[in-house]
């Protein structure tokens, strides 16, 4: 590549990364500003509720808190679920019937049934079983099993996408098939599944919600438990669609702006 070319290609990704930020920017206020009018518009059809910010001031270390439990728990039940993703993937493919017929299986009931209805029966039946007392243990535990079912599906496609040359050209070099995918197949398909794993860290965000029926104190239990204390209920809960805003809106844009990048590499 000459410097011309090369220089070009810099001045190109510099406005494409200053056209995002503009984008994430403005998008942000637009978004801050149908919340806001919404609530305002809502806030005076309570002729009697008097909106006081102060009793969410007074807990914003709590809040900070459970923004923060809850960021942990989607980052480490994404790693997780990229782990049993595969492995589920590699077991639809195997050469194995039982291991085919459970990976088939799995991913079946799993995407075909609600979560609140994982969160339950994992929690409850099988953490009982095994006597796990640990709930964001169990917590991290049910997102990485719901997620890892759509993981897989994420392996699918970019597994998929990998030109069949490549497949034959290992084949010529005499690799065998854990080689193939070691050396030459998942090294392109981890870059090429990034932008679905981002978006897949947001919905792990949102789902995490539901991890308060089992009291693992998170975002969502943290702002109930406020909630309970204050009675301050449309505070409480603005500042709750605000945090899981905050954090699932720039995943879902780092998302989009991958998803392009990638593009324009390929």
């Amino acid at each position: 590549m000459d410097v011309n070319t090369q220089d070009k290609n810099n001045i190109f990704f510099k406005l494409f990364i200053d056209r995002n930020i503009f984008s994430l920017a403005l998008n942000a206020i637009i978004v801050v500003g149908i919340f806001g009018g919404i609530f305002s518009f809502t806030a005076k059809r309570f002729e009697n509720y008097m909106v006081d910010w102060g009793v969410v001031i007074e807990f914003l270390p709590r809040v900070l808190e459970g923004f923060k439990t809850t960021l942990i728990l989607s980052l480490f039940s994404l790693f997780l679920s990229m782990f049993i993703g595969l492995i589920i993937y590699l077991g639809k493919v195997s050469n194995i019937l039982f291991v085919r017929f459970f990976s088939t299986v799995y991913s079946e009931i799993i995407i075909g049934t609600p979560l609140l209805v994982q969160v339950i029966i994992i929690y409850y039946f099988i953490g009982t079983a095994f006597r796990i007392e640990n709930r964001y243990f169990m917590g991290v535990l049910i997102l990485s099993v719901f997620s890892g079912a759509f993981v897989s599906e994420i392996f699918k496609a970019g597994i998929d996408s990998i030109d069949r040359t490549q497949w034959e050209a290992a084949t010529s070099l005499g690799f065998n098939k854990f080689q193939k995918y070691y050396y030459i197949i998942l090294p392109q398909v981890f870059r090429r599944i990034l932008p679905p794993l981002a978006g897949q860290l947001a919905l792990l965000v949102k789902s995490s919600s539901l991890l308060s029926v089992i009291a693992v104190v998170e975002f969502t239990k943290v702002m109930q438990e406020i909630d309970s204390i204050t009675f301050a209920t449309v505070e409480n809960y603005c500042v709750l669609a605000v945090g899981y805003l905050l954090l699932t809106y720039p995943i879902s844009h780092f998302s989009t702006y991958l998803e392009r990048k990638m593009a324009y590499g390929n």
